[in-house]
């Protein structure tokens, strides 16, 4: 965070500004625990918010014993369940001979969630969104709790079923899709029962019998018996592509002409997605025509990532959009690694263990940590624009956008991270947009794009992401600004430090 740049920012869903001229504020660790539950933030204590809504630095009297007074509260179990922060996380800074105190707290692992305060995990754990700090629900903190478990949540043993309730015409599909990848293989000739045991799908109950886990019965069994387990299990899929109907094409996991199980919407839906790819013509050494390209690789990796890491004790369900714009892919429970960790890759934490086991064992998805990297690599080498992953609270839900168009601006459009530093969601722009996209030119997509990912857009920062003169780009941005479509803030028309954001008009 750039400090001489304080009096520029606004308080958002990632930065919490506190005057704190009284003292500690109680309501600090409020927000501490918000942002320790979502993706972190950064809290300056010593700094106002004028009525514009940027930030004003008021400096501390006494920010040594502020400190102090901070460090000793934050260790004590009664104020804080856990403290997430470290001594390189707090500092005192200085700007214009003025001290404040930046707290920049980093989002909790998992298994450390909830971080509450005042003792009470049911009345003491917050969360953040755009509208500020939020105490949890019920329902959030039960989420939390289960994935604070080293247990994957579908190994669950349900012995009140039978491995003869699952639907064997699902297990025949998976299992030749088994053998497909694995002929020689000795699993490949054991009894069902015994091969869904391996895999995963069965195990033996406390009463010595065999009995379906919650991976085998959310991928092999039939939605009236899934939801007898998981009251709130819901699949849909839908093809929107034009405006004179609702939708083109739908599969949902209640249409009873079909199982309803993850893995045979898994197949439908591809095969139904795959359609939205362009394939080149393209031979392989035999002369045969290729009919696959990466991007299909990237396409199974986002379905089967949403179907694995979806939370099916939540509501809502999980939804997949063949849209104009692009494939989108929602389900319910936030991502258990952070949305910056997953983009990097390394650390695969599924929600589902077993299921995503079950899917890697068919060469689908990827148990190394590799999938998201993976995924963003082919798609955007098949020439269409760079994923978008997304992440929204209350209630906790994660989404992946695999753009269809072969540039990186109409996506921003679309689609912006709920956890970037303006707070935007899914379809917060496009509705509101003052014109159509298709009327602003390349160099104002780039501008607009840029507002969006980072909050503001400068004359320097469009110039530099453009390739375009400074004077070009300082055009470009009054253009858009004589638009409504930014606004310009500054002290005046000299201020070194002025910039452009999305207009409030736009944000309605």
């Amino acid at each position: 965070m750039d400090l001489t740049k304080l009096e520029t920012y606004k308080e958002n869903n990632r930065l919490e500004a506190k005057a704190a001229q009284g003292g500690l504020p109680r309501s600090i660790w409020e927000t501490i625990s918000a942002f320790a539950n979502t993706e972190g933030g950064v809290i300056v204590l010593g700094a106002k918010e004028r009525k514009d809504g940027t930030l004003e630095v008021e400096g501390l009297g006494d920010a040594d014993k502020m400190l102090d007074d901070f460090w000793n509260a934050a260790h004590s179990a009664d104020k804080l369940s856990y403290c997430v922060m470290s001594d390189r996380d707090v500092s005192i800074e200085s700007i214009e001979g003025k001290e404040l105190i930046v707290i920049e707290v980093p989002r909790a692992d998992r298994r450390l969630r909830p971080v509450y305060v005042n003792g009470n995990p049911v009345t003491g754990t917050y969360r953040r969104d755009h509208k500020g700090d939020y105490r949890c629900a019920l329902n959030e903190m039960q989420a939390m709790y289960r994935d604070a478990s080293d247990e994957s949540v579908d190994t669950r043993v349900h012995e009140n079923l039978t491995v003869a309730d699952l639907f064997a015409e699902t297990i025949g599909s998976y299992r030749r899709s088994y053998e497909l990848h694995h002929g020689a293989h000795a699993w490949a000739d054991l009894p069902d029962e015994e091969f869904l045991c391996r895999i995963g799908a069965a195990k033996v109950g406390s009463d010595g019998e065999v009995h379906p886990t919650s991976a085998g019965l959310l991928m092999f069994g039939e939605e009236w018996r899934i939801m007898a387990e998981f009251p709130h299990y819901f699949l849909d899929y839908r093809q929107e592509l034009g405006t004179d109907e609702r939708w083109q094409g739908r599969i949902t996991s209640q249409d009873d002409s079909w199982s309803g199980n993850v893995f045979d919407f898994y197949r439908r839906v591809f095969n139904n997605m795959k359609q939205a790819i362009n394939v080149p013509f393209k031979l392989d050494e035999n002369s045969l025509r290729v009919d696959e390209t990466e991007a299909h690789d990237a396409l199974r990796e986002a379905i089967a990532n949403c179907l694995t890491n979806a939370d099916y004790n939540e509501r809502r369900g999980v939804v997949f959009l063949w849209k104009e714009d692009g494939l989108h892919f929602s389900n319910p429970g936030g991502f258990r690694v952070g949305i910056k960790d997953a983009y990097i890759g390394g650390n695969s934490d599924p929600r589902n263990e077993t299921m995503m086991k079950m899917f890697t064992l068919i060469n689908i998805g990827e148990r190394a940590g590799g999938g998201i990297p993976d995924m963003v690599k082919k798609w955007t080498s098949s020439g269409y624009g760079t994923p978008v992953l997304s992440e929204q609270v209350n209630p906790e839900r994660s989404s992946i956008l695999l753009p269809l168009q072969t540039d990186e601006g109409p996506d921003c459009f679309e689609y912006a991270q709920s956890t970037s530093s303006n707070s935007l969601t899914h379809g917060d722009v496009s509705t509101l947009l003052p014109v159509s996209d298709t009327q602003l030119s390349d160099n104002e997509r780039i501008a607009f794009r840029l507002a969006i990912e980072q909050g503001r857009v400068t004359t320097a920062m469009l110039s530099e992401n453009a390739g375009i003169s400074k004077l070009t780009a300082n055009r470009t941005l009054k253009h858009l600004a004589d638009m409504e479509v930014l606004a310009w803030r500054g002290r005046n028309k000299t201020d070194p430090s002025q910039y452009y954001e999305l207009s409030e008009k736009l944000l309605g």
